[in-house]
């Protein structure tokens, strides 16, 4: 066909082709007839294509082009099996597919949120994905890189959010947004993003989980994470799900089924029959979100929605609305979904975070310093040379004398300039040396304080520190533990006429909620867990 032999063809033959007469005829004979009579090379084809005809010929010339034009017109296209005749003998014969495709790393520029809705302009290549976006913030913020930062879609007109991926390119998110619609990226961290591969027992209850066929034994929630991954075997996610009617404001509850090959909703009770079984929504067109104001925007019965988006601009109408019960239970829906969809890629992302396609590299990477919970180790100081506790029960003895001795500290410290100053000064200053550290929260309430903490992940140990609404002379200490929130009481008491927080009831005291934190951090104590992960509102 003409457009094949028109990719054939080089910058220079090209040139030829339109400049002379004889070479526009030659090239119109490949085109039109493919007769290889026609085509035998002359030795003094090309010399005379590149010399300009003679004024007299000119008109003549045209004319012929013109008739052969027709005849090409008139006749039907035939594949041209000598391309390389309409070639100049000084440049090789080059396909489409070996030309680089254009504008392939052509820059744009992006703009980036921080939870303070400070932002950041960044210009990007095409091909950069989420995790290069993420990597090059760190850089650039100097933080610390401990696996979690992660880009989130956010669609304000909608109330919706996701977890972009860090495989997933950047610009085809953005090229699915409306022109008018306001969203937005964000970034910040979500400690939950992996954490089904380091705890699975926490994201699929046993309750909601089934197998397609007969197991002997019970199965782990380790073999359950190793099924999702695996092509032949898979579970079956189920349970009561509220879903929203298409077309109408009421929500109705029934029973759903979640197999690889999509979501199923069964007709008759909790029937798995085929014939009771109807197809709800697949993964490979519909990206999944998390629902943030579902009860306010959707009339969701719960808090707990998250729903069926198509990756195309859509508008609400095209939405498939869902509502869990319990948080725990959309947790478990929307892993198993991500997992699903992107399998042994989300287990790729999650084992070598670095490999991404800007070049950022783990040799470009500075070193991350470990913040887990296994760098901790109790260390015992009293002797002429220091060592390692192991045993756990001399560790927990050490840790409470340790906390009674904090007890008895004075709250003397030292002036800006290095001069001590007076006990009720000093006290003063530690009653509001918190403000300045990133995990206290000044004035929030206690849903904004979940909502915090569920942004960020439902992870164990997740916490921040905010002060008390219902008394305003306490703290509270909200944290995360089995897929719950829980809030501790942080309670000031008074010694001697010093002032101390405690969470026991006086049991541990401490002059300071800096130190009350360090603390738990490094010591279980009264509560659920030790305090991991610190929430903080941090600024581009």
């Amino acid at each position: 066909m003409t457009t094949s032999l028109q990719d054939g063809q080089s910058a220079a033959g090209r040139a030829a082709a339109r400049d002379s007469p004889l070479a526009a005829q030659v090239c119109g004979a490949a085109q039109g007839r493919g007769d290889a009579r026609d085509l035998v090379p002359a030795p003094w084809l090309h010399a005379r294509a590149l010399l300009p005809p003679p004024d007299g010929t000119r008109g003549c010339a045209a004319d012929r082009r013109k008739k052969k034009d027709l005849d090409v017109l008139e006749m039907p296209s035939i594949p041209n099996p000598f391309p390389e005749l309409c070639c100049s003998p000084f440049t090789s014969v080059l396909s489409a597919g070996l030309f680089p495709k254009a504008n392939s790393r052509k820059k744009q520029v992006i703009k980036v949120y921080s939870e303070d809705e400070t932002s950041r302009a960044l210009e990007v290549p095409s091909d950069v994905t989420a995790r290069d976006v993420c990597q090059l913030l760190i850089l650039k913020n100097h933080y610390i890189d401990d696996h979690s930062w992660t880009l989130f879609e956010h669609l304000p007109h909608i109330g919706l959010e996701r977890t972009i991926e860090d495989h997933e390119l950047v610009i085809e998110v953005l090229s699915n947004w409306g022109m008018e619609e306001e969203n937005k990226l964000y970034f910040r961290k979500n400690y939950a993003k992996y954490e089904f591969f380091k705890n699975p027992m926490y994201f699929f209850p046993e309750h909601m989980v089934s197998f397609a066929t007969e197991t002997n034994g019970e199965i782990s929630p380790t073999q359950i994470l190793q099924m999702f991954l695996s092509s032949s075997t898979y579970p079956e996610i189920h349970g009561f799900l509220h879903a929203k009617e298409q077309g109408k404001k009421s929500w109705k509850k029934i029973y759903f089924l979640l197999r690889r090959s999509g979501l199923y909703f069964s007709t008759k009770g909790t029937s798995k029959e085929p014939r009771h079984l109807q197809f709800f929504s697949e993964f490979g067109n519909s990206d999944i979100y998390v629902s943030l104001a579902g009860k306010k925007k959707h009339g969701a019965p719960t808090n707990y929605g998250f729903c069926f988006k198509p990756n195309k601009a859509g508008g609400p109408r095209d939405l498939k609305m869902l509502c869990a019960e319990e948080e725990q239970s959309r947790t478990c829906w929307v892993t198993a979904i991500r997992l699903f969809k992107y399998g042994m890629q989300l287990y790729q992302n999650y084992m070598h975070p670095y490999q991404g396609r800007s070049g950022c590299s783990s040799q470009s990477i500075s070193p991350m310093r470990s913040i887990s919970e296994n760098s901790l180790v109790a260390m015992d100081f009293s002797g002429q040379k220091s060592r390692v506790i192991e045993n756990p029960t001399e560790a927990l003895s050490v840790a409470v004398e340790e906390g009674l001795a904090w007890r008895k500290k004075g709250c003397l410290r030292l002036g800006t300039h290095g001069s001590p100053t007076a006990s009720s000064q000093s006290c003063a200053t530690n009653m509001a040396i918190h403000r300045s550290q990133p995990w206290f929260h000044h004035k929030i309430s206690r849903e904004e304080a979940q909502r915090l903490i569920i942004q960020q992940g439902l992870v164990d140990g997740v916490f921040l520190v905010r002060d008390s609404q219902s008394n305003p002379k306490t703290f509270v200490l909200s944290m995360s533990h089995g897929q719950k929130i829980k809030h501790f009481q942080i309670i000031p008491v008074e010694d001697d006429g010093e002032m101390f927080h405690t969470l026991d009831d006086g049991h541990t005291r401490f002059t300071d909620l800096i130190q009350l934190v360090e603390f738990y951090q490094l010591n279980k104590g009264v509560l659920p867990c030790k305090l991991k992960h610190y929430c903080a509102r941090i600024a581009l």
